[in-house]
């Protein structure tokens, strides 16, 4: 069957690959779960596995299936699965456990271990192809009503976590209640933080380069949130002008802009880095100014990446409240379809030279 892969640490070698149809017997286990990929979302992930950032095959392989956020159908199911059944609708979560203590009990996504192990982006084969099998545990039922958002099931996975995480670490102040939240990046995971957190009931201001008008002010606004040119607006002519926040998710890519954050972050409160920036670029920044206002303010600089099963869920109850108060608005997100695992060259070029590409996804069967 048809697949998209890499060759790893090879740049710019995507390429259809022809890999065997699987079964449940390739599960050892009567666990298994046999999907049929309906949708794979692409995103900078697999921009850069395909640039020979980072990114490693599967052992004994030379080549590495990309796709991390799935939409599929259920197939077939072994003799003990009980979560989903053949017919339904599923996304499946990215990170393996490993064998520390974390991956022991659940939170593989914490895992301690320096090797980690992720679903199309390091060791482990992704889901650009027809099919795949899995364990229960790692399949995520979607209701039948969230299914025109498929793809965004795994970037929600990602801002719940984040968010969930800041609240979490900030039990350490015994009463915490944020107001103002700060989301830098209005890319498909600051989008999504931007309604978790309005759905959280804070002021949300939504930050990104380009000038409105646009299609990511106009999400924003649905979302009941305020957006911010930083072409037009700085950091700190923001906050001089509503204050700082209590809360930051910096879901940029940009590592200027995630230090950049550090400057405008409120007493008490915490900064999420979510992006990963494969590179190696260094900035100036007033080291002593920062060190001196985070000391006497207690603030909290927080590194959260991928998702264990308790985000997707809570991702998904989150999405369906969101099409609740916002009805329409987040499946705008979803901008670039591409049609068919053969149109690999079209969905690489829309990741590097399109700038106005929200979302690419690869349309691979029709569910």
């Amino acid at each position: 069957m048809k697949a998209i892969a890499v060759y790893p640490r090879q740049p710019n070698s995507v390429h259809l690959e022809d890999i065997p149809r699987p079964s449940l017997a390739d599960v050892a286990s009567d666990v298994g779960v046999l999907v049929r990929v309906l949708k794979v979302g692409v995103d900078a992930t697999d921009k850069e596995i395909n640039e020979g950032l980072y990114g490693d095959a599967p052992p004994g392989a030379k080549h590495l299936v990309l796709g991390h956020e799935l939409f599929g159908v259920v197939e077939a199911v072994g003799p003990a699965v009980t979560r989903v059944q053949p017919g339904d609708y599923v996304t499946a979560t990215v990170r393996r456990p490993g064998g520390s203590i974390y991956d022991r009990i659940g939170s593989y996504d914490m895992t301690s271990e320096e090797v980690y192990y992720e679903r199309g982006i390091n060791l482990l084969h992704g889901y650009l192809t027809e099919y795949f099998v899995d364990e229960e545990d790692y399949i995520v039922k979607i209701p039948p009503g969230l299914c025109h958002l498929h793809v965004l099931m795994e970037p929600m996975s990602c801002a719940a976590k984040a968010v969930q995480q800041a609240y979490e670490v900030q039990r350490r102040m015994k009463v915490w209640r944020p107001r103002m939240a700060f989301v830098m990046g209005a890319g498909q995971i600051g989008l999504l933080a931007t309604l978790i957190l309005k759905l959280r009931g804070l002021q949300v201001y939504t930050c990104a380069r380009s000038k409105p008008p646009s299609l990511k002010a106009e999400i924003v606004a649905g979302m009941g949130a305020e957006y911010v040119s930083l072409e037009q607006t700085s950091l700190d002519d923001l906050a001089d002008r509503v204050g700082k926040a209590d809360l930051i998710v910096d879901a940029t890519g940009s590592s200027a802009v995630a230090f950049g954050a550090m400057r405008v972050l409120g007493h008490n409160g915490v900064l999420v880095w979510t992006s990963i920036t494969g590179g190696d670029r260094t900035i100036e920044l007033p080291s002593d100014e920062i060190n001196i206002n985070w000391v006497l303010g207690n603030k909290l600089l927080l590194g959260s990446v991928n998702a264990n099963r308790e985000h997707f869920e809570a991702g998904i109850k989150d999405l369906a409240l969101g099409e609740v108060m916002h009805p329409g608005v987040v499946e705008r997100i979803l901008t670039n379809p591409v049609e068919g695992l053969d149109n690999y060259g079209e969905m690489m070029r829309l990741l590097v030279d399109d700038p106005l590409a929200l979302k690419v996804f690869v349309n691979v069967a029709e569910g």
